[in-house]
């Protein structure tokens, strides 16, 4: 990626994404594949006369880990983690992997088992100010089936950062989205339709978010917690996603009372299985998203890039958010993505408020 790109890109982190200010202490999650960004936002972070604290791992350590973790590391998050958590200001992950499928040959149970280990480190972050973005890798160009060229302009689009202000960009998206809230916003019901799908659930009551890359990079979405008890019948998740290592595909969830009560994957089904298995809180919803961003223009496995096209809806089962009013509580928070481009249809309390992925 060019230097005039990342430069822009840590900008954009550091000013508009985290604000970061003088004497704060900002954690970086990253691995060795997104050094040239790395670089760039250790100077940006100086820059605004804070402090950066890096976590910088390397390509396909995680598959590491669980070739030789054990039982008792599955389970315990060390208490220097968790320290060093509770004492920084503000968060930034950047997500950049090369093998895509290495967990794969990790049974899917013991990933579900340590995702619910590091909820803790979760609740210690809780509060602060923290932001996911993705760096582009082989990887991920292979997964949405482009070159690594193509897939960093692809990036650069997405995240305005072939504007000379990028956070312009997203100060429009922040407009538009308030928008769509200020009428949706005062929904009970919402309805959504397409082909293997038909779900009702209620957000009476429930706050409503702008999610203008604050803490999703790039964004594009307004997004909710339904009533926990009240999402009925079914729903057919068209957009494939890969979700630590696994690819699943073609998921059908059955609602009842709010509770997944049957569920189905054409690919994945192990994986899917175990993730609702994982707590209580699994088989509930805990959002319901709407993306945003008409300029991503092609799904690319990568749930971070793919609940934000315009034209998708998104529901998570799992953990609900409470600044939304949701209750539901669960280490799992998984997007599942459905494209309403194609005879798709939002309804809400009766009226029609999108069409075929257009916004009426």
């Amino acid at each position: 990626m060019q230097d005039i790109y990342l430069s822009r890109w840590a900008r954009l982190l550091t000013d508009y994404c985290l604000e970061v200010s003088p004497g704060e202490t900002i954690m970086i999650q990253t691995n060795t594949l997104a050094l040239p960004l790395v670089q760039e936002l250790h100077n940006a972070i100086l820059d605004c006369e804070a402090f950066p604290v890096f976590r910088l791992g390397y390509p396909g350590q995680m598959m590491d880990f669980h070739r030789h973790a054990k039982e008792k590391q599955l389970d315990q998050i060390p208490t220097a983690d968790i320290e060093q958590m509770r004492h920084i200001d503000a968060f930034l992950r950047i997500e950049a992997e090369s093998d895509l499928r290495g967990l794969e040959r990790i049974k899917s149970e013991n990933l579900m088992r340590h995702r619910k280990t590091l909820g803790k480190l979760g609740a210690a972050r809780a509060g602060k100010r923290w932001c996911v973005t993705l760096f582009p890798t082989e990887g991920y160009a292979k997964d949405a089936d482009m070159p690594l060229e193509e897939f960093e302009r692809f990036v650069v689009n997405a995240m305005f950062l072939h504007l000379d202000e990028p956070w312009r960009g997203w100060l429009e998206i922040r407009t538009m989205q308030e928008q769509l809230i200020e009428r949706i916003g005062q929904a009970k019901t919402i309805r959504l339709e397409a082909p293997g799908t038909d779900i009702t659930l209620s957000v009476a009551g429930r706050t409503w978010r702008n999610s203008d890359g604050k803490r999703n990079m790039p964004s594009g979405e307004i997004f909710t917690s339904p009533i926990e008890d009240s999402a009925n019948g079914v729903v057919k998740f068209t957009v494939p996603s890969n979700l630590s290592g696994f690819t699943v595909s073609g998921v059908e969830l059955w609602f009842k009372d709010g509770k997944v009560i049957k569920a189905s994957a054409d690919q994945g089904n192990d994986y899917l299985q175990n993730a609702l298995e994982i707590d209580e809180g699994a088989r509930f919803l805990g959002e319901i998203g709407i993306g945003t961003n008409y300029g991503i223009t092609k799904a690319t496995k990568n749930i971070l890039f793919d609940e934000k096209i315009g034209g998708t809806a998104h529901l998570a089962i799992g953990s609900s958010y409470g600044e939304c009013g949701g209750l539901n509580k669960s280490a799992l928070h998984w997007d599942l993505i459905l494209d309403m481009q194609r005879d798709g249809r939002i309804t809400i309390d009766g009226e029609v408020f999108q069409e075929n992925g257009k916004f009426v």
